[in-house]
């Protein structure tokens, strides 16, 4: 394994640790959250989202995506004039889109509740989260533009800034208007969203006035440009950017669906409005949230792919796409499998010590499934996105989306499922999309999935890890006992197993030769510490 990883993988990490502390702000947000808005209040909240990431995927339509890659490959041909003018033309098409759909989300939030979520209550929701649309937007476009050159820190600290001031914002509001109904709280947790994402734009604003003066400098240095007219660099956008929205819109839609779905069919179980409604947060606002902390990681995985491959394709280099997407592939499973198989096993004590609500746990046991192939198809995504085929896993994930829908409709409305039955459609239809991601990745490319070190040893190590989880677990929880501090006991020998598995992985993942000492040179700060380490 080369130093040629170094820079794509440097950049995942920076993305994927600012993810993770982000996430964790998150967390303490969802927690704050369900012991001040209770089951019926987080799902108020979770009616905007859905509706929010939908039209935000509709607002920025794929086109950061398309700008990094196509910044990218301009800079690997060193003309950065091209480079420029190409971000001009997507900030001016992203600030019009966001600003044209925020508005239409504000003055139809009426509608959207009465007609959509059919729940009068959710107007204020989604009232107040549309102004984040336009602010998310034209930051998304700033974001591009640093990852088109393959500089994840600006994106990470927006987001870090974005996150703090969402929890701080929301929770202060949520306080304050609790008094007032669910509702209105309701609405002041959304609204949070509009703060940060304001926040983050701002940041990125700055920085990128900085770094726009070297890039614009570099570009006047250069003797020659293959300058494109308007039309064709916008047609080049929207080749790229429309597959990739219709990808990205699939998993809101599937989010749509659950919402149109999943009450419904829990009332046809035998349930009433105000338990669908709570069993609905606990699957989408509580386990969900839990499941897609480990995809961070496959987020940042794919956002560094993305140019790192377009470079690699630009170059005409396909022994170094190969040995990207192992590199990828392989990271995938080695943070995925084992955060499923922990979340499995500790599935109620999360729920217990995240949200105080032992009945989660039932949705999170099977939601936690669906993280082995939520990552994969994150990560393969990024790479076929860098070979320019953005419409692949768009169908991919169409597919998966159609057999989820089908499942869900049938396994949530049997009374001894419910939102398992949900859950349990969720992790089929995902994984549907991963292996057709997985078939085309090595069809059209000439790469191959070695069974043994991407799977076998890996799952082997999984188990070792869950075996002392599960131990441990059961011993901490014995020697302290279940009286009345059960909730405080319970969250420490959380904790505890989840250490104790993390250990255990990393020294069976060593002992095992999962990860080589070359491999673990490339890893940021620790890398070269843990070599030595390594061939001690």
């Amino acid at each position: 394994m080369s130093v040629e990883h170094h820079r794509f993988i440097r950049g995942a990490t920076i993305l994927a640790v600012t993810g993770i502390a982000a996430r964790i702000m998150g967390a303490v947000f969802r927690v704050v959250l369900a012991n001040l808005l209770g089951d019926e209040g987080i799902g108020l909240y979770q009616y905007a989202y859905p509706i929010y990431s939908t039209l935000l995927v509709i607002s920025t339509a794929g086109i950061p995506v398309a700008l990094s890659k196509i910044m990218a490959e301009k800079i690997a041909l060193h003309d950065f004039r091209e480079a420029m003018r190409v971000f001009k033309i997507a900030f001016i098409i992203l600030s019009l889109s966001g600003l044209v759909i925020s508005l239409c989300m504000f003055l139809g939030a009426g509608k959207i509740a009465v007609y959509l979520v059919q729940d009068p209550k959710a107007f204020y929701p989604v009232l107040t989260i549309s102004p984040a649309i336009f602010f998310v937007t034209v930051m998304a476009s700033l974001r591009g533009f640093f990852q088109g050159q393959q500089d994840m820190a600006p994106t990470a600290a927006s987001q870090l800034l974005e996150q703090l001031i969402r929890v701080a914002f929301s929770i202060v509001l949520v306080i304050i208007l609790l008094p007032a109904g669910l509702e209105y709280a309701s609405a002041g947790a959304t609204s949070g969203a509009a703060a940060g994402g304001l926040a983050g734009l701002l940041l990125l604003a700055v920085l990128y006035w900085r770094k726009a003066r070297d890039f614009i400098a570099k570009g006047n240095q250069q003797m020659t440009s293959n300058a494109s007219s308007i039309t064709k660099i916008v047609g080049r956008i929207f080749s790229l950017a429309i597959p990739i929205t219709i990808g990205g819109l699939v998993i809101p839609l599937l989010t749509l669906i659950d919402l149109a779905i999943v009450p419904r069919q829990l009332q046809a179980a035998g349930f009433d409005i105000d338990g669908a409604r709570a069993l609905y947060g606990q699957l989408t606002g509580m386990a969900s949230s839990v499941v897609y902390f480990p995809n961070v990681i496959a987020i940042a995985l794919s956002m560094s792919l993305v140019p790192a491959i377009s470079e690699a394709y630009a170059l005409g280099e396909n022994h170094l796409i190969k040995a990207r997407t192992t590199m990828a592939v392989k990271l995938t499973i080695l943070f995925s499998l084992p955060s499923a198989v922990g979340l499995y096993l500790l599935s109620e004590p999360i729920t217990i010590l995240l949200f105080n609500n032992a009945e989660a746990g039932y949705s999170l046991a099977f939601m936690s499934w669906s993280v082995i192939p939520l990552c994969l198809y994150v990560t393969t995504t990024g790479i076929i996105q860098g070979l320019g085929r953005p419409v692949t896993p768009a169908l991919n994930m169409f597919y998966g989306g159609a057999v989820k829908i089908v499942i869900a409709w049938y396994l949530t409305a049997i009374p001894a499922l419910n939102v398992g039955g949900a859950a349990l459609a969720s992790v089929v239809g995902v994984a549907v999309a991963a292996f057709l991601n997985l078939l085309w990745l090595t069809k059209n490319t000439g790469w191959r999935f070695n069974g043994r070190a991407l799977a076998v040893k890996p799952l082997v190590v999984s188990a070792v890890m869950g075996l002392a989880v599960y131990i441990s677990y059961s011993g901490i929880m014995y020697w302290l006992g279940d009286g009345s501090s059960y909730r405080l006991h319970n969250g420490v020998a959380t904790l505890v197993s989840i250490t104790i598995g993390a250990v255990t992985f990393m020294i069976f993942s060593l002992f095992s030769g999962i990860i080589s000492r070359e491999e673990a040179v490339l890893i940021p700060l620790i890398g070269k510490k843990f070599s030595v380490k390594t061939k001690k």
